[in-house]
C-alpha cells in the first residue's frame, strides 16, 4: 500500500512538472522549478519531525497518547516557525530566484507549512505501523497537487497561479491526517512490541524532542547535500553540453532513489526497537539493492528506451552510462536507508562519514573533464561512504536500541518462604 501511494504521489508530481513545462514558458518554468526546489529544501523539518515521531511512537515505553501530543505539539511549533521564517525572508526569496511576483514566495511559504505538518502527522502513522492511512496521506498529497496546481494553470498560465495551487493541494494530506489521528484506537494504545522502559533511554533521548529533531535535521541535510552536490559541480565546472548530459541522467539517479523509499519507510519503525537487530537492516539493504540491480540490468538492456525517459535523442551520448546513472540511484538509496538507520538507532556521530564524503566530493569533482569522469568520482565516492556506514552502524556500533545493561531492581526482590500465598522460586 504504501509503496503504491508513494508511487501515484511520484508520478502526480511528476505530472504537474510536465503540464507546467508544456504551458509554462521557459522563464516561468524556470521561476516554477526554482521555488519546488527550494520548497525540498525547506522540507527536511517535515522529513526530520517524521523520523522523529515514528521512532519516539514506535518505541514509546507508556502512555502512546501523551507521546503523539508531544509531538503533534512540536510539530505545530515547526509549522509556525517555517511559516514565520518563509513570510520574512519572502522577498529575499523573490530576489534571489528573481521571480516575477511576491505571491510565488509566499505560496512556498504556506506549503512549506501544511508540509511540515503532515510530517508530524506521518511519522505518527508510521509509528504505529497504521500503513493504508499513511498511504493514504501520501497519495492524497500527489493527487491534490496535480488537481489543484492543473487548475490554476488553466485560469492563469504563470508560475505564481501554479505554485498557489501547489500550495492548496498541500491541505490535503494534512486534513486526511487529520482525520485519521482521530481514530478512537490512538487513546487505547498499549506499548508496542519491543518498547523500551524509559529508564533504557540513553542521554541523546533524554535531550527531548526538540533536541532529536535537530538532529535529524542535520542529519538529513548532510544526506541531501551528499546526494545533490554533483548537479551543482557540474553546471559549475563542466561545460554546458556536459552539464546537460550530467543533468539528464541523474533523472534516472533520483528514480531510482524515490523508487525503493516505502522499504525504508516500512522498515523503520522496527529498525527502532531494541529486537530488530541486524536481520532488518539487511533485509532492508538487500531489497533495495535487489530492486537496484533488476533496474540497472533493464535499463542496460533497453538504453534506447531509458534514453527517451530522460530527454531522447539528444542526449545520446550518454546512452552507454546511463546504467551507472540507475547505479548510482540505488547506491544512494541504501545511504539513504542507513542515514535513517542512524536516527532510529540514535547513532548522531554517522554524521560525520557524510560530511566528510561530501569534502572528498569537493576535493576530487574538480579534477573530472567530462560528464563520465564527474559520474565515475561520484559513484567511487558514494560506495564508499556505503561501506563506511554499514561497518559503523551494523560492525562497530551496536545495532539494538536499548542499553544492553538492566537497571537494578530496587528493592532487591526477596523470596518470602513463610507467605503461603507467594510460592518458592526455584
Amino acid at each position: 500500500m504504501v509503496a503504491a501511494a508513494i508511487g501515484v504521489m511520484n508520478i502526480t508530481t511528476y505530472g504537474l512538472t510536465l503540464a507546467a513545462a508544456r504551458v509554462l514558458g521557459p522563464d516561468q518554468f524556470g521561476q516554477f522549478s526554482s521555488v519546488l526546489g527550494a520548497l525540498i529544501v525547506v522540507n527536511v523539518l517535515s522529513l526530520a519531525l517524521q523520523a522523529t515521531g515514528a521512532r519516539r511512537v514506535s518505541t514509546t515505553p507508556g502512555d502512546r497518547h501523551r507521546i503523539e501530543r508531544t509531538i503533534l505539539r512540536a510539530t505545530a511549533a515547526g509549522a509556525l516557525l517555517v511559516l514565520a521564517a518563509t513570510v520574512v525572508l519572502a522577498p529575499m526569496v523573490t530576489r534571489g530566484l528573481r521571480l516575477d511576483s511576491l505571491v510565488s514566495a509566499l505560496a512556498m511559504a504556506v506549503a512549506a507549512a501544511f508540509l511540515t505538518v503532515m510530517g508530524g502527522q506521518s511519522g505518527i502513522l508510521q509509528g504505529e505501523q497504521r500503513w493504508l492511512p499513511l498511504a493514504a496521506v501520501y497519495a492524497a498529497m500527489g493527487i491534490a497537487r496535480l488537481a489543484c496546481g492543473g487548475l490554476a494553470l488553466l485560469v492563469d498560465r504563470s508560475a505564481s497561479a501554479a505554485l498557489v495551487g501547489v500550495a492548496v493541494g498541500a491541505a490535503a494530506p494534512v486534513l486526511v491526517g487529520a482525520v485519521a489521528l482521530r481514530h478512537p484506537s490512538r487513546a487505547q494504545g498499549s506499548p508496542p512490541v519491543g518498547a523500551e522502559p524509559e529508564a533504557s533511554w540513553r542521554t541523546f533521548e533524554r535531550g527531548g524532542i526538540p533536541r532529536e529533531i535537530a538532529h535529524s535535521v542535520h542529519a538529513l541535510l548532510a544526506f541531501f547535500a551528499v546526494s545533490n552536490i554533483d548537479i551543482l559541480f557540474a553546471r559549475a565546472l563542466l561545460d554546458p553540453r556536459d552539464a546537460g548530459y550530467y543533468a539528464s541522467g541523474l533523472v534516472l539517479t533520483k528514480a531510482m532513489l524515490f523508487l525503493p523509499q516505502f522499504v525504508v519507510i516500512v522498515l523503520f519503525p522496527a529498525m527502532a526497537r531494541p529486537h530488530g537487530g541486524r536481520r532488518i537492516h539487511l533485509m532492508g539493504l538487500g531489497a533495495i539493492l535487489g530492486i537496484g540491480v533488476v533496474a540497472a540490468v533493464l535499463v542496460s538492456s533497453l538504453s534506447p528506451v531509458a534514453l527517451v525517459l530522460v530527454g531522447g535523442d539528444a542526449y545520446a551520448p550518454i546512452q552507454s552510462s546511463l546504467w551507472l546513472f540507475a547505479s548510482l540511484g540505488t547506491v544512494l538509496a541504501m545511504i539513504q536507508l542507513l542515514v535513517y538507520s542512524a536516527l532510529a538507532q540514535r547513532h548522531p556521530r554517522a554524521v560525520v562519514s557524510l560530511w566528510a564524503a561530501l569534502v572528498v566530493t569537493v576535493a576530487l569533482a574538480p579534477v573530472a573533464d567530462s560528464a563520465h569522469e564527474l559520474l565515475l568520482i561520484k559513484l567511487g565516492i558514494d560506495v564508499v561512504l556505503l561501506a563506511a556506514l554499514a561497518v559503523h552502524l551494523l560492525v562497530i556500533s551496536p545495532v539494538s536500541g536499548a542499553d544492553p545493561r538492566p537497571e537494578p531492581v530496587r528493592p532487591a526482590l526477596s523470596e518470602d518462604s513463610s507467605s503461603p500465598e507467594q510460592p518458592a522460586v526455584r
